[in-house]
């Protein structure tokens, strides 16, 4: 009688754990991609530029090659949070994590996006950006094949954590980094705190991870295309290293300093 009932207990043990351990696959939707939109806030970024970058992500949502990409994944369905960054204690989630399966899911992500205030807040840390982005990816209910964040900015880090040091940190949890380096200012007289050819800056500093890229912005009229070109490749999992919103022909350089806007800083403030 004993050994039927330590077989019995070991039998009923069993079954629970197997019940706990569908209960815990069950938690997280399976899903293509795990995306989060880190948008730069900094001072140095006006108004109509925010505006701009805004309904860029909102006009989007609603295209219809954004919702065929969605469901041309195995799955059919991502998530998508969408967050503001600037200094190293600015950082504020807009939109949280929403399920997108459908033009009508996809949808309310752009009707919550379109609500909420724009901010602004001083000093640009792209770092604390990234490292704020990544923790949105612990226990948020999804299991992605995939898990990139998407940056977008219009300076170099000048604050904070080391942008390199913090890519590489991000790279080793599987975690990769796409950009999109804004330059619309980039024919007016560079103010003291900017750098040259932002995009090698992101190229060199910013993104990594298998299959990163990043599209550059330097004309309001592409904006738009620009973001909803840069969804429709991380949706897809294609994998650019560079895309330049104008043809150019790149010429050789050195590695870009990945200090630069912190020394820069420093000068400024010397």
């Amino acid at each position: 009688m004993r050994y039927i009932a330590r077989r019995l207990h070991a039998g009923l043990l069993g079954l629970m754990l197997f019940a706990f351990g569908a209960s815990d696959a069950r938690a997280e939707e399976k899903i293509d991609l795990e995306l989060v939109l880190a948008v730069d806030i900094s001072l140095s970024m006006d108004q109509d530029e925010q505006r701009l970058q805004r309904n860029g992500y909102i006009s989007a949502f609603r295209h219809p090659d954004i919702i065929a990409a969605i469901k041309s994944g195995g799955y059919g369905r991502i998530a998508v949070s969408y967050i503001e960054w600037a200094g190293v204690d600015n950082h504020r989630v807009i939109v949280p994590w929403t399920f997108i399966d459908s033009a009508e899911t996809a949808n309310k992500f752009a009707s919550k996006l379109e609500t909420e205030d724009i901010n602004s807040a001083r000093r640009t840390s792209i770092s604390s950006g990234l490292l704020y982005a990544s923790k949105l990816f612990e226990n948020n209910g999804y299991e992605g094949i995939r898990r990139v964040v998407d940056v977008s900015g219009d300076g170099p880090n000048n604050m904070g954590p080391a942008v390199h040091e913090t890519r590489d940190l991000l790279i080793s949890k599987g975690i990769v980094i796409n950009g999109l380096p804004v330059t619309l200012k980039a024919n007016d007289p560079a103010g003291f705190y900017d750098v040259r050819m932002l995009e090698f800056y992101y190229e060199d500093c910013v993104i990594g991870g298998f299959g990163s890229f990043l599209v550059a912005v330097r004309d309001r009229k592409e904006f738009a295309i620009a973001i909803r070109r840069k969804l429709i490749l991380e949706i897809a999992g294609a994998r650019p290293r560079i895309i330049l919103t104008q043809t150019q022909v790149k010429p050789p350089r050195e590695k870009t300093d990945c200090l630069i806007g912190e020394k820069i800083w420093d000068i400024g403030w010397d």
